[in-house]
């Protein structure tokens, strides 16, 4: 489930995917420009979540 939602993530353009080749494999994830201007708005949604739970 989690490898299907990151490469849905990568197909969007909001992470970016790097391989590389050794053993035991290892794969990098990181935010691209466009994942990052997702911060402000996924904060906004945070802070709502917490204000209506706290009340």
């Amino acid at each position: 489930m989690l490898a299907q939602q990151l490469r849905q993530l990568e197909s969007d353009g909001i992470v970016l995917r790097t391989v590389y080749p050794q053993v035991p494999p290892r794969v990098d994830y990181q935010l691209t420009g466009w994942g990052q201007a997702l911060c402000p708005a996924l904060d906004a949604l945070l802070n709502w979540a917490e204000q209506r739970n706290a009340g």
